[in-house]
């Protein structure tokens, strides 16, 4: 089986470091990842086509700067961008056709698959390779899962992604996935991870020894939240594992080392991010965390635990607002249960 690592440190990446890679970073990190032998790279806005305009952090380029800026620079990697419905549109898959995109992911929450039919038909109809990428996937059983994994290959996607969005999955839980899916499905499978308890490159090693070809990582694992696996220490580990991986492990070091070290700014582990992992909480909706716990004065670890009792799909304000005052009114029981005394959420205190 042939394993592709598609490096998603242009897209991904990016939000950790507020969307400022540049078109000339993006052709200056797509070619030396070319030359360590990736064949898939993913680049733009963390949030995908037409994030920036819909006011969802303004990048340093425009979709079409970044196209441009992958399309002249690569020859024999593959590169493309994500989508999201609803805040990408038809039109934008256009675009990427125009300026000769290779493949394209349509990602929806596992509750919206639906939402992808008109993006999937329309970029296979202009030959993309065409991914479905679940996002907060263990928000759904196993079963639940793999009938929506028949929906996509409806839609004619070439492969559907298992996508642990807050990165709380246990190796376990990725072999559950898959087992289900191969019940009824033989389409080819990927894996996207988040490293919030420390289990992304765990994940991806299981995903990979249960058959899945695709797997996600970005130099020194930067990304959304606590980040994802390394791409360093991935190919480390499938090379160490003897895995036929057509790509330059100590090219891979220095390129991590050299253009990416130098943009980290944060150091140790994040209780948000931990708790996030926890309580498989999404963090894009980390600032209506922030927003409630600050004005009721309750702790946001709480408050992001007690919410994803309630769903950990969507995120209603009104009743975050509701269970913030809940904890608020119950403080001393909330307390004892957790020794929570002081958090730092990195822009500003909370308590």
């Amino acid at each position: 089986m042939k394993i592709n690592i598609l490096d998603t440190t242009l897209r991904d990446g990016s939000y950790a470091i507020n969307y400022s890679f540049t078109s000339s970073d993006t052709a200056i990190i797509c070619k030396e990842l070319e030359q360590a032998g990736f064949e898939y790279i993913e680049i733009g806005h963390g949030a995908g086509l037409r994030a920036s305009v819909k006011g969802l952090g303004t990048a340093a380029a425009t979709d079409e700067e970044y196209m441009i800026a992958a399309k002249e620079t690569l020859t024999t990697a593959k590169w493309g961008m994500f989508c999201i419905p609803g805040i990408a549109e038809l039109e934008d898959v256009d675009l990427a056709a125009k300026h000769g995109m290779n493949f394209i992911r349509i990602g929806t929450n596992i509750t919206d698959v639906e939402k992808s039919e008109p993006f999937i038909k329309k970029a296979k109809g202009y030959g993309m390779f065409v991914a479905a990428n679940y996002m907060k996937s263990y928000a759904a059983s196993p079963e639940y899962f793999a009938e929506k994994v028949k929906l996509s290959e409806k839609y004619g996607a070439d492969v559907v992604y298992i996508v642990d969005s807050a990165g709380g999955m246990f190796p376990e839980n990725i072999k559950q996935y898959f087992e289900s899916i191969r019940k009824v499905s033989n389409i080819a499978l990927g894996f996207h991870g988040h490293d919030n308890l420390g289990l992304a490159t765990a994940n991806s090693l299981e995903a990979i020894n249960l058959g899945i070809s695709f797997v996600d990582s970005s130099l020194q694992g930067l990304g959304r939240s606590a980040g994802n696996a390394s791409t360093e220490i991935l190919v480390s580990l499938l090379k160490k594992k003897n895995y036929e991986l057509n790509i330059n492990m100590l090219k891979v070091l220095d390129i991590g080392q050299r253009l990416i070290q130098p943009l980290l700014t944060r150091k140790g582990q994040m209780p948000l991010d931990i708790i996030s992992g926890y309580a498989d909480f999404h963090s894009s909706y980390t600032p209506h965390i922030h927003k409630y716990s600050a004005k009721y004065k309750v702790n946001p670890l709480i408050l992001i635990m007690e919410m994803c009792k309630i769903d950990k799909v969507n995120f209603d304000e009104k009743v975050a607002e509701e269970v913030a005052m809940r904890i608020k009114s119950n403080e001393e029981v909330y307390l004892s249960k957790f020794d929570f005394h002081r958090y730092t959420g990195g822009e500003q205190d909370l308590i």
